[in-house]
């Protein structure tokens, strides 16, 4: 993986990052790659969020949703086509890993159509113990 250019540096996310944050977001939910979401969705994602940005424009979005002590999930990550590849999404993923242990969360997950992404951040389709998550989806999207 290319190294994340200088200019890019990540930072948590802050509530009155959300206007600009939707803004970006919305290209992605217009092509179907990430789901969309309320502003106050949106203002719940950005308490445990960080943003990828670069000359004060951001250019990269990925969350962490605690749902317990035992799990969170990697939320809304998105990088600007521009820099897809070059580490950005890699450094955002281990912004919310990090976050994850700072909060003792136990394991956190990913529910994405690129896993060769996510398997290069450590992710695995099982936990120690061969354990497996498994899904059911109740409604059409």
């Amino acid at each position: 993986m290319a190294t994340v250019p200088d200019a890019v540096t990540i930072r948590p996310a802050r509530l009155e990052d959300v206007p600009a944050l939707d803004r970006f977001i919305e290209p992605f939910v217009a092509t179907g790659v990430l789901l969309p979401r309320t502003i106050a969705e949106m203002d719940e994602l950005v308490r445990h969020g960080f943003i990828a940005e670069r000359d004060g424009t951001i250019v990269g979005f990925g969350a962490l949703e605690i749902y317990s002590s035992k799990l969170g999930e990697i939320r809304s990550l998105a990088v600007a086509p521009e820099l897809q590849g070059q580490g950005v999404g890699s450094r955002l993923v281990a912004a919310c890993v990090e976050r994850a242990r700072e909060r003792d969360v136990l394991e956190v997950m990913a529910i994405t159509s690129t896993d060769e992404f996510f398997r290069a951040c450590g992710f695995d389709f099982t936990l120690p113990g061969e354990r497996k998550a498994l899904f059911v989806q109740t409604r059409e999207r």
